[in-house]
């Protein structure tokens, strides 16, 4: 295998990235994970900009999917621990849960380099 010289203006100290953990880490994963579909994104920012919890009825009748597809995305968000389910009667009813959105906000932090995440 042939060896390549490193340029010379490149990085020789490479800061490394802070320490995760494998459960933070594979939670952070699942989170993201949840938010990489499109329609689950729109489902989740749907829910989110409630201020009540939002009946699945009303969900389904704003995506062009069918309704299994929807329960399947939220069954993921909840999974995720993004969204909360509450039944009333036969109705489900979703909201942001609080412990995903400060997930959301906290990985700012873990993601990105300390100089970025301290101008956010």
């Amino acid at each position: 295998m042939a060896t390549r010289t490193r340029p010379a203006d490149c990085c020789s100290d490479v800061a490394p990235a802070a320490a995760l953990s494998a459960g933070r880490r594979d939670r952070l994963v699942a989170v993201y994970r949840a938010l990489g579909d499109p329609t689950r994104l729109e489902v989740f920012r749907l829910i989110a900009a409630q201020t009540a919890p939002l009946c699945v009825c009303d969900i389904v009748d704003r995506f062009e999917v069918s309704q299994p597809t929807i329960s399947h995305h939220l069954k993921t968000l909840r999974d995720a621990g993004l969204v909360t389910v509450s039944r009333r009667g036969v109705w489900a009813y979703y909201a942001v849960d609080p412990a995903g959105l400060a997930l959301l906000h906290e990985t700012v932090s873990e993601v990105l380099p300390p100089q970025l995440a301290a101008s956010r």
